[in-house]
């Protein structure tokens, strides 16, 4: 006679975590892109320790919840954010170089390649993760774009369009928490079309 143990995941969801480093992160680094304050160690701080470390953790609690998007996209971006802030602070430590616009514009154009796999992926989620995903693929082409052609308006319109996609995903982890916390639909995220 064999038994079956069933395991029951009481863990919390880490995504709002996920949702939230990436969202604050890049609403602070999109108004330095539109203008309105330059590159500093506020960015630098909240890219290591929000958008980097928060994210990663947050992503190593999604593959207990066997969610490989969730896992593949938190730990990723959280990655990117800790690379941006070595592209940037490492030349300013004499342990590199700094990258021309081309380097930048190739390093921005191939994590736009990978959202927009990763889009690809939000169409069988929620409506809210479409957003954040859709707008982060223009984001990443823009700021591309703007290092191919040395534009300063292009990188312009790049932050304001990355206040969007920040503010999406800050939306999307809000409504997530208030949600569950309330146990019904305080903010809506969209019909889920999973399975």
């Amino acid at each position: 006679m064999s038994t079956e143990t069933i395991i029951k995941d009481n863990s919390a969801n880490p995504a709002p975590l996920g949702l939230l480093g990436f969202g604050l992160t890049t609403i602070l680094l999109n108004i330095h892109n539109a203008g309105f304050y330059p590159n500093n160690s506020m960015i630098l701080g909240m890219g290591i320790f929000v958008g980097g470390i928060a994210q990663i953790i947050a992503g190593i609690l999604e593959s207990k919840k066997a969610n490989t998007f969730g896992l593949t996209a938190f730990t990723a971006y959280g990655s990117f954010w800790l690379s941006l802030v070595a592209i940037w602070a490492l030349p300013r430590l004499g342990l590199a170089d700094k990258p021309d616009e081309t380097a930048m514009g190739f390093y921005l154009a191939v994590w736009g390649l990978f959202t927009l796999g990763m889009f690809f992926g939000t169409l069988r989620l929620n409506r809210a993760l479409q957003v954040v995903f859709g707008t982060l693929v223009v984001l990443f082409f823009l700021l591309a774009a703007g290092d191919f052609t040395g534009s300063a308006c292009i990188k312009t319109v790049a932050g304001y369009e990355g206040l969007l996609c920040g503010f999406s995903a800050f939306y999307a982890s809000i409504a997530q928490v208030l949600n569950e916390v309330y146990g019904r639909v305080v903010l809506p995220l969209g019909p889920v079309v999973r399975k």
